[in-house]
Order: structure tokens, then C-alpha cells, then sequence
């Protein structure tokens, strides 16, 4: 193996981890499996006392169709003994880990099979290529059913390989074990990769490099597998007969019920979903460039050809996202790989060919940059998992400086629990079971609640009496009397500042200030209410609310008298800046930082991500 080959070895992998570590939080659509293998993981499988699963997430979020366990399962037993030798700690680090690695290694595998068919410069391409991608790998960890059935996907695209010197027997064989793959990934985790195996085969039977027989043969056999794993092992944890993969299936095909979660031109996956995906704009002129050339025009059909049929069939269905085409990305990589490596092995002999290659480099490297980009954006958008992180923060400062200031340590002892509300928007950026945890410190319980409905429980001031906290997306839901003790910012869009727009770090922080402290009872207010409605004074308003009152506190500051109420508040403010800066900057303080720091060198200027305030973190305002 050459120094390249040992250099490149480790990129795929090294960046999966890396978008793990800075984005390590999970949303909705990866719930199901996360959940569900923390739920393994802590219960064990009760084949003897089924009365466990009622512990398990799937009883009271089972979801709109049932999902495989599959995928839940194998993850949970390769993680259990890694997560007993370095704690539960970093249990969902570890989880999506293995996931992340099992498709590093089909990624490798695939490129050591262009390597054979096409020579090692191809395979070298294919592994720079795909690593300056963003999807593939920030999805590579990410339990969602796809991201399963993408590293079988893959698996199976290097048995349809042509290896040059391969007999026929040989070549029936790996053809039928990618058929057993594919067909594998179809019935258990997600259903639409029938269409890539019809895709697929339908390509080589027009080719006459496969006849129906084996098809057939391997085709059957591979579903009654499929089938032997996946309905025993779902019918016992969604305790009746099921194959969720069929259920989901009449669902959304059959039934049509995916449109209700959006619909999409019938283009979008060509002009919007395959761009991003393959994220390199050099890649689409690679993959026409490898039709042209004699040398790689029939190994460009076989890559490209099958993958651009899955992708025109399935455009037919209204919803639409670009997870669901993502197998298709290693095969088109692929083709421009060949491009790549014609033009890159030419470049001692012409200019053309060593322009062509400067720019082959400078697009690598410009797409590194830009999926880091993404990477950093997109890691600001899970504001569940950040608030939750945050409130045990404040929960065990909390806990640790009210025993520290009592006269005795007769607390210090003594069992406590305290209580703490999710709300929907929490739970679906970032929340799971793994990142619960029941016992904070050895006499610091947790319990957590994530009600959702009926409405009237949620209006009920008993209801919410019974919770010490609460991460709420519209604090005015919370009824009763609350204190915002903090705001998690989340990725709203981008914005363009111009020099002066006055959104500096500092200026961030009073507005953060202000919006938490109309929260507090002001003397002002009290005198205006005179006694009436008790806690009106007092509400937790909502975010529109929030930040007009705001506005209107920023506006009185040229009115109110220099007095003892606003040194007061001017100390806080200082300390709140201080606190922040010192401990507890979290992704939006650095982004303010950082942001400023862009804005001295540009005079000003900055295009970026804006941030907006989406979770409040209140603490229950206990009357004496």
C-alpha cells in the first residue's frame, strides 16, 4: 500500500466522526431507532417478562407506521459492552458510532471494488470525491431506516461491479449476492430500494449480463431470509403479527399518506435533492465527461444508468426528500471518479489536462470548505438537545450552591427529585432517552414528562403546579407563574449585515436579558394591576410577545431615570455577560463570537446564519 492509499484510509471515517462529535444531537425522523436501541440497551429484550416493553418509547410514541427493530437491535448489542467499560455518559456517541463506522467501512469496501474494475486511481478519486461530500456523511451516523439500508445499498452496487478477469460462475455468484443485499434492505428497513434492484437488474437483463433464473432464484430465497428476521423479531417487540416494512409501504404508497407531510415537483430530486447531494458542481460535468470517453463510457453506463431510473421512478411519488434517493450517491461518484482519474493520470501531457487537474484539486478542496460549512450550520439547529443540556447545568449549579450556602450539610444528604416538562418542539430537536437521565448527582433525581395532549390537561394549573421546570417553544403555555432562567438560539435562515446594523455579541446578550427579565414581577406593573387577577403580572409571555416588550425596554433606556432600580440591572447585566463569556458560551455565544470577530476584518460585513431565540428554559416561580 502507497503513502497515498495509507493517507486516504482514514478520511471517510475520521469525518463521520467528526460530524458526529459537532452535531451530536438527533432529530425526529432518527427517533424511532435511537430510542428504541437506548431502550434495549437498558431494559434488555424480556423474552420472560414481556410486561417490560412497557418501559419502551415505541408503547407511548409508536409513531405514524411501525418501524423495524432490526437495525435497534444490532446496535444496542455491539454498543452494550462498549458502553459498560466507558460509561452511559457517552452512550448515544457510541451508538451512532458503530453506525457511522459500519458505513464508513461499506463506503471503503465499494472503493476497493472500483479499485479492481477500474484501476487505483479511480478508486483514490472515488474516496476524495465522497469525502468532500456533506450529506452522506453527516447522515453516515444518523439512525434513520435509510441510513441502514444505505450501507447494504452500497454493499450490494460492488457485486454488480465489472472485475476484469472475473469467470462467469464468479461473476452469477456476486451478482446473486447483491440481489440477496439489496433485497435484504428492501424488506426490512426501507421499501423503496425494490425499485433500485428493479433499476438495477432491468439494466443488466437489457445487457444480457443476467437471464431471469438466477434472478429469480436468489430473489426468492433473499425475501424468505428477509422476512425470517425481520417478522419475529417485530411481532414480538410490537407485541402482534407485523412487517413493518409491507405496513409502511400501504401507508404511504398505497394509502398516499406521505403527501401529507409535503409534496414536491416532480423535478425536484434532478434540480434541487441530487446537487446537494453530490454538493461538488465539478461532479456534474465529470459524470457526462465518462459517456464521452471511449475508455469509460461502458463502465459510466452501468453506474450511472441504473441509478437515474431509481431516481425518475421514484420521483413519482408527491414527497419528497433527499434521503431517500441517498443510495444513489456512491454509484454517480463513482462514474465521476472515472472522469476524474482520466484526467488526473493525463496531466503531465498537455496544459489542458494539468488545468483540468488544478482544477479537479481546487474543487476537492473548495468542497471540504463548504461542507465544513454546512457541518458547523447544521449543528446549530437542535435546539432540544442544547436546552436539555443546559437545564441540567442550571439544575445541578443550582442544587450544589443550595447545599454549599446552608448553615448545615443536612441537605446535603437528602434524596431530592425534581420535576421537568419537554415540550414538543424539545423533544423533536435533539431530546432522547439517552441524554435523560434520572439520577444527576447520587441525591439528585430527575423525572421527566413529555405531554403533548389532550388540551385540556395542558390548560389545567395543576397540571403544570406538579413540574419544577420546563423547555417551552412558547413560554406562555406554561400557565401559572414561571421564570426564564434560559434562551437556546437555533439556525433561522441567513442574513446579510451591513457595518452599524448593531447586532454585536454584547448587544445580543442585553436583548437576551431584557426578553428574560419581563418575565420578573416590575414594580410598575404591579401598581397598574393593583392586586387584580394574581399572576397576570407575572406571565410568561410568548416569543412575539417577548421580543416587543423587549424592543420596548431597549426604547425606554433614553427615558428612565439614572437610578438605584437601573444600576441594578446594569450590574446584571454585567454579570450575565461575564457568566456567559466565562462559563457557559455554548454554540450560540461562540457563533456571536466568531461572527464579530469576521465582522472587525470585513469592516462590518458578514453573510451567514442568524439565530433566533426557540427554547426557553423556565424554572417555576415558587410562592412564599
Amino acid at each position: 500500500m502507497k503513502a497515498i492509499d495509507v493517507l486516504l484510509l482514514p478520511i471517510i471515517p475520521a469525518i463521520i466522526l467528526l460530524h458526529l462529535l459537532i452535531a451530536p444531537y438527533t432529530k425526529v425522523e432518527e427517533s424511532f431507532n435511537i430510542q428504541a436501541a437506548h431502550d434495549i440497551i437498558t431494559y434488555g429484550v424480556p423474552l420472560k417478562n414481556t410486561t417490560l416493553l412497557q418501559s419502551y418509547d415505541h408503547v407511548t410514541f409508536p409513531g405514524a407506521v411501525p418501524r423495524t427493530f432490526v437495525g435497534a437491535l444490532a446496535l444496542a448489542g455491539y454498543a452494550g459492552g462498549v458502553i459498560k467499560l466507558v460509561g452511559n455518559q457517552y452512550a448515544q456517541l457510541i451508538v451512532r458510532g458503530l453506525l457511522g463506522l459500519f458505513n464508513a467501512v461499506t463506503l471503503y469496501n465499494y472503493a476497493f471494488g472500483l479499485r479492481k474494475a477500474f484501476g487505483r486511481e479511480v478508486g483514490r478519486w472515488y474516496i476524495l470525491l465522497q469525502a468532500s461530500q456533506f450529506h452522506v456523511l453527516f447522515y453516515a451516523s444518523r439512525t434513520l431506516p435509510n441510513m441502514f439500508a444505505f450501507g447494504l445499498a452500497t454493499l450490494a452496487f460492488k457485486q454488480f461491479l465489472s472485475v476484469p478477469g472475473r469467470d462467469a460462475a464468479a461473476v452469477q455468484m456476486k451478482q446473486q449476492y447483491g440481489i440477496f443485499l439489496f433485497v435484504l434492505a428492501g424488506v426490512i428497513f426501507r421499501s423503496e430500494i425494490a425499485l433500485l434492484l428493479f433499476s438495477q437488474l432491468s439494466v443488466l437483463l437489457l445487457q444480457s449480463q443476467i437471464s431471469l433464473q438466477p434472478i429469480i432464484t436468489a430473489g426468492i430465497l433473499s425475501a424468505i431470509i428477509a422476512l425470517a428476521i425481520s417478522v419475529p423479531i417485530d411481532s414480538f417487540f410490537w407485541q402482534k403479527p407485523i412487517w413493518p416494512e409491507l405496513a409502511g409501504f400501504y401507508y404511504n404508497a398505497i394509502q398516499g399518506k406521505s403527501a401529507d407531510w409535503g409534496t414536491s415537483p416532480l423535478t425536484y430530486y434532478f434540480t434541487n435533492s441530487l446537487p446537494r447531494l453530490l454538493l461538488n458542481p465539478l461532479i456534474l460535468l465529470l459524470i457526462p465527461l465518462a459517456f464521452i470517453l471511449p475508455s469509460t463510457r461502458y463502465a459510466a453506463r452501468g453506474l450511472v444508468i441504473p441509478s437515474l431510473l431509481f431516481i425518475t421512478i421514484y420521483s413519482l411519488q408527491p414527497h419528497k426528500e433527499a434521503r431517500f434517493i441517498i443510495y444513489a450517491v456512491p454509484p454517480l461518484t463513482a462514474a465521476a471518479s472515472l472522469s476524474a482519474s482520466y484526467i488526473w493520470t493525463r496531466r503531465s501531457k498537455s496544459v489542458i489536462y494539468g488545468l483540468g487537474s488544478l482544477i479537479l484539486a481546487g474543487s476537492i478542496a473548495a468542497s471540504f470548505i463548504l461542507s465544513t460549512t454546512m457541518l458547523l450550520i447544521s449543528s446549530l439547529n437542535y435546539p432540544g438537545g442544547d436546552a436539555l443540556t443546559q437545564l441540567h447545568s442550571i439544575i445541578k449549579t443550582h442544587h450544589s450552591s443550595s447545599t454549599t450556602s446552608s448553615p448545615s450539610n443536612a441537605n446535603a444528604d437528602t434524596n431530592t427529585t425534581i420535576t421537568i416538562h419537554l415540550d414538543v418542539l424539545s423533544c423533536m430537536t435533539g431530546i432522547t432517552h439517552f441524554q435523560e437521565t434520572t439520577h444527576l448527582t447520587p441525591h439528585l433525581h430527575l423525572s421527566y414528562d413529555k405531554t403533548e395532549s389532550p388540551p385540556e390537561v395542558l390548560l389545567d394549573p395543576a397540571f403544570w403546579a406538579t413540574f419544577d421546570y420546563a423547555l417551552m417553544e412558547e413560554p406562555g403555555r406554561a400557565v401559572g407563574k414561571w421564570e426564564v432562567v434560559g434562551t437556546v438560539f437555533a439556525y433561522a435562515g441567513m442574513e446579510f449585515l451591513r457595518p452599524g446594523d448593531g447586532t454585536s455579541f454584547g448587544e445580543g446578550l442585553e436583548r437576551v436579558y431584557a426578553a428574560n427579565n419581563i418575565t420578573k414581577p416590575h414594580k410598575d406593573r404591579e401598581d397598574r394591576e393593583d392586586g387584580e387577577g394574581e399572576g397576570e403580572g407575572e406571565k410568561v409571555l410568548t416569543s412575539e410577545e417577548v421580543q416587543e416588550e423587549a424592543h420596548v425596554l431597549e426604547e425606554r433606556k433614553e427615558r428612565v431615570p439614572w437610578d438605584e432600580e437601573r444600576e441594578r440591572e446594569k450590574r446584571e447585566l454585567s454579570d450575565l455577560k461575564t457568566r456567559l463569556m466565562l462559563e457557559e458560551m455554548g454554540r450560540f455565544g461562540t457563533f456571536r463570537l466568531v461572527r464579530d470577530a469576521v465582522r472587525v476584518i470585513t469592516g462590518g460585513y458578514w453573510f451567514g446564519p442568524r439565530m433566533e431565540p426557540r427554547i426557553r428554559i423556565l424554572k417555576r416561580v415558587v410562592e412564599d
